[in-house]
């Protein structure tokens, strides 16, 4: 009994250190984080400012043979808004059953892009999310497709290249927008933009050589962004740049990683794909021709810092009077499970289901959505679909629960036993020990046994954790009542009567009703038990509900729910296996003891 009590403790505490780090760590880092990105992002605009009154003619240098031309980084920060900043440069209409928005005729880029079923909060009035945004705000966040040149290829198209429009001005899923560039040198480029329904478009790039002689020109693709998301990522989470290509397979670079190293450049690869993910969306290039290229991971700070996904291809070669062709596609959207899925599969893009950061426990996180997700399929309801998951998982953990509590409740039958050992033996503890294990065997009790459900627990705990928090499909999910989003805390509070005082309470009292049954679960469960002898045990025993409660409070609803309900089936089971051992239930004379007024010592 003393082992499994020292083992429920180490795990309690385990728990207890992780949350604490968490909460007085990086909810305050995340603070300083956002607070230090608005003052950098202040200095960046006044070194422009300056910049720009020393020297005003300044140019962007021209690239190297062979390099991708750098994004802009010192260009104009608009103080207008997105309205107008879109309207400043002709563009191509975009419009989809899923994306709304246009390409901007000056670079050819896709830097106008919302998602039109997701919100930035559960108001129905709440605005849609914006994807991308023109370099010219301080969320620019844009894909580009180019071409690098030399002296024989004259000017290619790049960042500031104006594309004219060949007839369909919008693009639709059944009407694809092509655009054609001529430059001094015969070389005509015709690009063609096509959409899928949902977050893929396919970049197709024809040049047609009508000079006299051969040339050779380079195709890049790069997403730059000039911002971070406003909330730091967690440890649970990638947020950044990402990519799949060559034999290093997976490379994740968050970015403050990126700002510390500037550039990483993994090997070469002939397929692949690379870009920049938030928690929910992500923006990629997917080189698919074949053709070798070269990928790169990069943070600039030349006049505007800025982060970069990008690649180059090994030299095309295009006869006079000939042509060439070289196509990319860029996913553009939310990170929806079924759908980057079926792009993995349908497009047979290597590893894309990665873009959905499962984490080192794919082999049960996954699983454990596929589970949620077909239930919530047949009850229509994510809330409805946690609940049912947890009876499941109760049942097929079932057999070993009924051994574990089987086995405690043999051992509070010879509870009396094991006291007249530790008196008869209370100056030997390894007679003691022998003693104990003798009657373990004699009993056919297993000390550790009563162990195995709560280890057997923490995987499945962190895999719903880790679904509710990096899926989608959970994002603004409601439950029933007050619970309007499943993957953020409850939003209620007890030290404002729940909402019934107009009051605003920092982050640590926010104590809603579902942390509170939480709690009242957790406390009657351990008040199932024996209280244990050692006060430092009984203390932490008696403090555990309540650290949990505070704990809990600011991790995501549905996983406090599925808590509250897995407590309250816990108990259920207990109760009904230690009634068929003959095993006497503690709970109400534990309730008792608890509250019944302790003699003085005079008394």
């Amino acid at each position: 009994m003393e082992n499994n009590r020292n083992f429920f403790i180490t795990i309690a505490l385990s728990v207890l250190i992780l949350a604490l780090w968490q909460y007085f760590y990086v909810l305050p880092h995340s603070e300083a984080q956002r607070e230090a990105a608005r003052i950098e992002q202040q200095r960046v605009e006044e070194q422009k400012k300056a910049a720009e009154a020393a020297n005003p003619g300044a140019g962007t240098p021209a690239p190297a043979p062979g390099t991708i031309p750098n994004a802009p980084g010192g260009d104009t920060v608009t103080a207008a808004g997105r309205d107008q900043a879109l309207a400043a440069s002709k563009r191509v209409k975009i419009d989809t059953p899923s994306l709304e928005g246009s390409i901007n005729l000056t670079g050819a880029r896709l830097d106008d892009l919302k998602l039109k079923h997701y919100t930035e909060t559960v108001d129905k009035n709440s605005p849609e999310i914006e994807l991308l945004n023109p370099q010219a705000l301080p969320t620019g966040y844009f894909a580009e497709i180019g071409f690098v040149g030399n002296d024989k290829t004259g000017t290619v198209p790049g960042a500031e290249t104006v594309w004219n429009v060949d007839g369909n001005p919008t693009l639709t899923p059944s009407t694809p927008v092509t655009l054609t560039y001529t430059n001094d040198k015969g070389l005509t480029f015709k690009r063609t933009f096509s959409v899928d329904a949902n977050y893929m478009f396919t970049v197709s790039d024809t040049v047609q050589n009508s000079g006299s002689s051969a040339v050779s020109l380079f195709n890049y693709g790069r997403v730059t962004r000039y911002d971070k998301p406003a909330v730091a990522s967690t440890y649970v989470l990638h947020e950044g740049l990402i990519g799949v290509t060559g034999t290093e397979g997976l490379q994740e670079h968050k970015y403050a990683a990126i700002e510390k190293d500037k550039q990483y450049q993994p090997s070469k690869s002939t397929d692949g794909w690379l870009g920049i993910t938030d928690k929910y969306w992500a923006v990629t290039l997917v080189p698919t021709e074949k053709q070798p290229f070269q990928p790169r991971y990069a943070y600039f700070e030349d006049g505007r810092h800025r982060y970069q996904s990008d690649f180059l291809t090994d030299a095309i070669n295009v006869e006079a009077g000939q042509s060439a062709t070289v196509e990319t596609e860029i996913f553009a959207g939310a990170k929806e499970v079924a759908k980057v899925n079926a792009y993995a599969q349908d497009r047979n893009i290597r590893l894309f289901d990665r873009l959905i950061d499962w984490g080192w426990f794919i082999w049960i996180t996954k699983p454990m959505f596929y589970l949620i997700d077909t239930l919530y399929k047949f009850l229509g309801n994510f809330g409805l679909a946690i609940l049912a998951t947890t009876v499941i998982v109760k049942a097929l953990f079932f057999p070993l629960a009924n051994k574990s509590y089987a086995s405690m409740a043999n051992m509070k039958k010879v509870q009396p036993k094991m006291l007249e050992i530790r008196e008869k033996y209370a100056d030997d503890k390894m007679k003691q020990q022998q003693a104990m294990m003798e009657l373990y065997k004699t009993e056919k009790i297993n000390p550790l046994a009563g162990c195995w459900p709560v280890a057997l627990q923490i995987p499945v705990f962190f895999s719903l954790y880790k679904v509710l928090y990096i899926t989608i499909e959970m994002r603004h999910a409601p439950f029933f009542g007050w619970i309007q989003d499943l993957a953020a805390p409850d939003p209620t509070s007890i030290f404002n009567l729940f909402g019934l005082i107009p009051l605003t309470l920092p982050h640590m009292l926010m104590i809603g009703v579902w942390p509170l049954i939480m709690g009242v679960t957790m406390f009657l469960q351990m008040r199932m038990n024996p209280t244990p002898p050692d006060p430092t045990q009984a203390a932490i025993f008696t403090w555990m509900p309540i650290i949990f409660t505070f704990m809990m409070a600011g991790f995501p609803a549905g996983l406090v729910i599925y808590w509250a309900w897995n407590n309250t089936l816990s108990i259920l089971q207990q109760g009904v296996i230690m009634k068929r051992q003959g095993a006497k239930i503690e709970l109400w004379d534990n309730l008792v003891a608890l509250f019944r007024k302790k003699p003085s010592p005079a008394e």
